[in-house]
């Protein structure tokens, strides 16, 4: 298939694209982060209302994957305006055009448009009540999605691997710390469900292949606090537990406000694909391998100098 990824310089983009180059015809969309990319990269900016009609027209995908977003939650607080026309207008328009072309499309969502009161699990079916910028744009552009092509996908997701900077993602920050024997924070009190980002494209990429719409949780099968994933980080890397230190978010002093309960159950999708989403463990023991492999390396060898 020719699968076209926006946002393909960002944790699950580029990850989708070298997951996937080697089986799809990935064609990029880029603003410019990427120098000597091993697929056709398009630099477009996406926020032009007529870049959405002009790069489908241009490129002819099968399946469009949308990973473009403004997703710095304290960016997204001093600048709501560029989070609406991200989170929001964009994915409306991509909606619209694929509806249009009748190509299959998959926006990404997060997790986070819960505001974590609940006790226990998410599912699709709970009311969303976002609490910050980010997130309220992100669930106004999984409406809009919806409402423009209801054939099109939308998956809240959490993800973690290794990123084009180095720093994209809380396993990299653990990581990063820990081999550099920094002393650092796990929050205790919030809990989410981490997947390895190369499996949230693989089981996209199933997604697709098998047709499914409408509303998703795409996330890992085992929630756990932000401080235990920093405990499993460092003990699968073999590193020092005792430098992460217990610690509540309500005294981080984050400018967003976080939800402390982001236990979502992917158990509609994987109902829907007829297996089980692969587990944490699998995931991290993954994780650890492409370190061992130099599969950092490769990714941030497409970083622009």
């Amino acid at each position: 298939m020719r699968i076209l990824v926006t946002g393909v310089s960002g944790l699950l983009g580029v990850n989708f694209m070298q997951e996937m180059m080697l089986t799809h015809e990935i064609i990029g969309v880029d603003r410019g982060k990427l120098s000597a990319p091993p697929v056709w990269v398009l630099k477009q900016d996406l926020l032009d209302p007529s870049a959405a009609d002009s790069i489908l027209d241009n490129t002819k995908p099968d399946w469009v994957v949308n990973c473009a977003a403004l997703a710095d939650l304290d960016l997204c607080e001093e600048d709501p305006a560029l989070a609406k026309l991200l989170n929001t207008d964009l994915p409306r328009r991509l909606a619209r055009a694929c509806k249009a072309r009748n190509i299959s499309f998959a926006h990404i969502s997060t997790d986070a448009v819960f505001d974590g009161q609940k006790d226990g699990y998410y599912t699709e079916e709970d009311q969303p009540n976002p609490t910050g910028v980010y997130a309220k744009t992100k669930l106004a552009g999984e409406w809009a999605v919806l409402t423009e092509n209801q054939k099109a996908i939308v998956a809240r997701v959490n993800f973690y691997g290794w990123s084009l900077g180095g720093r994209r993602s809380l396993a990299e920050f653990f990581y990063n710390n820990l081999t550099n024997s920094k002393s650092m924070s796990g929050f205790t009190d919030v809990i989410f469900c981490p997947m390895l980002v190369n499996d949230t494209a693989r089981t996209l990429v199933k997604m697709l292949t098998r047709g499914l719409s409408g509303l998703y949780h795409l996330v890992g099968p085992q929630a756990m606090s932000k401080y235990q994933f920093g405990v499993e980080i460092a003990r699968r890397f073999h590193l020092r537990e005792s430098e992460i230190t217990p610690k509540s978010v309500n005294f981080a002093g984050l400018i967003a406000k976080r939800s402390n309960n982001l236990w979502l159950s992917a158990n509609k999708l994987s109902t829907a694909l007829g297996e089980d989403l692969p587990s944490f463990s699998t995931g991290l023991n993954e994780f650890y391998t492409q370190h061992e492999q130099g599969y950092p390396q490769k990714i941030r060898s497409y970083q622009q100098a």
